[in-house]
């Protein structure tokens, strides 16, 4: 399993595709050279102001050195300014434990279930039930984040996994996502 981030943006009306092409034109290749996996890549298809992406670490201390080499980098100090004039909020970020995500080849949609259960067990029973490996589920981490210059969601108990299921019983977020 590896520490993973689910993160969304809200960016400037308009500005989306933008911020998708200077994304894959230099910070794909800029973030996997410092050892960042980069996961799927999407469009909020209920939101057209809205960037989702996932990336992914071996572990907390990989984490904060690879962010280090990225954030302190050439690729990001070049572009950084371009990026962020894109967006109005960069914080909406989950800091999760899973397998990671990227969507096979081909697919023109993926749903994305964010879930708060009110009891890890009984969640646990639902996923036994309901979800499969394909699903990729990720789980909250609560490990303290060790790089503060990139804000994370805390206090939260959250299950994320993609694809569909059965309803959950408990507060979800579902995002219909396509991939970039």
């Amino acid at each position: 399993m590896s520490i993973v981030e689910l993160r969304q943006y809200t960016l400037h009306p308009g500005a989306r595709e933008t911020l998708i092409e200077l994304f894959e034109r230099e910070f794909v290749a800029g973030q996997e050279a410092v050892g960042i996996t980069l996961g799927g890549r999407f469009r909020d298809l209920d939101d057209p102001d809205r960037f989702v992406w996932l990336r992914a670490f071996p572990s907390m201390a990989g984490r904060r050195r690879a962010l280090e080499a990225f954030y302190g980098g050439p690729v990001w100090q070049a572009h950084r300014d371009a990026a962020n004039a894109t967006m109005v909020d960069s914080d909406d970020v989950l800091l999760l434990r899973g397998p990671g995500f990227a969507p096979p080849a081909g697919t023109r949609e993926v749903l994305a279930t964010v879930c708060h259960p009110a009891d890890a067990a009984a969640f646990d029973a639902y996923a036994a039930r309901h979800l499969r490996p394909a699903h990729a589920l990720h789980r909250a981490e609560h490990a303290e984040n060790d790089f503060p210059a990139l804000p994370v969601r805390t206090g939260e108990d959250v299950r994320v996994w993609f694809g569909p299921a059965e309803p959950a019983p408990w507060p979800v977020r579902r995002l219909r996502l396509e991939p970039v």
